[in-house]
């Protein structure tokens, strides 16, 4: 009986640790978690980097797809949150002139918080590489690395970001 407990005991911990295995993202160097449902926001606008040929897909948070929706984004309201998804561009198989998403470069956030964030401009940066999600950075050092990108658009609060206007 003893073994039989045993046995369903290391079989429970093992499927558990199966299951459980992959769903937990570490969060980035400087403590921002990757949101919660952020697969699931609305579109704030696209972009294309030809520079290093990506495709780019902005959303928001509810508090950032009001004030984009509402055009008050300068400043960014307090509790924005705007999330790019990153892929390589490539063009698709049966039509050569489309440019569709490739392979999955990263997931990165702004997170608005003028208090915590003060000394980069209002905005906590985090990034998570490729489909495994792996945090970005080997320390909270990496932030300069965001900030010092984005202090040439610090008159439109850091975002290089321009809404989509939707009819």
């Amino acid at each position: 009986m003893k073994r039989t407990i045993f046995l369903i005991t290391v079989f429970y911990f093992c499927l558990s640790a199966n299951v459980f295995a992959g769903e937990a993202v570490l969060p980035a160097p400087n403590g921002i978690h990757l949101p919660d449902g952020y697969k699931d926001w609305p579109v704030i606008s696209v972009s294309h980097r030809e520079d290093n040929q990506t495709l780019r897909a902005i959303l928001g948070n509810d508090t950032a797809i009001k004030a984009a929706r509402s055009g008050k984004t300068n400043p960014w309201p307090e509790g924005s949150i705007l999330g790019k998804l990153v892929w390589k561009d490539t063009t698709h198989e049966k039509w050569q002139k489309a440019v569709v998403p490739g392979e999955f470069i990263h997931a990165e956030f702004m997170v608005k918080d003028s208090k915590k964030y003060e000394a980069t401009g209002g905005w906590g940066f985090a990034r998570w590489k490729g489909l495994d999600q792996n945090p970005y950075g080997k320390d909270e050092s990496f932030v300069q690395e965001c900030f010092g990108c984005h202090t040439p658009v610090k008159d439109s609060d850091y975002v290089f970001t321009r809404p989509a206007l939707i009819p």
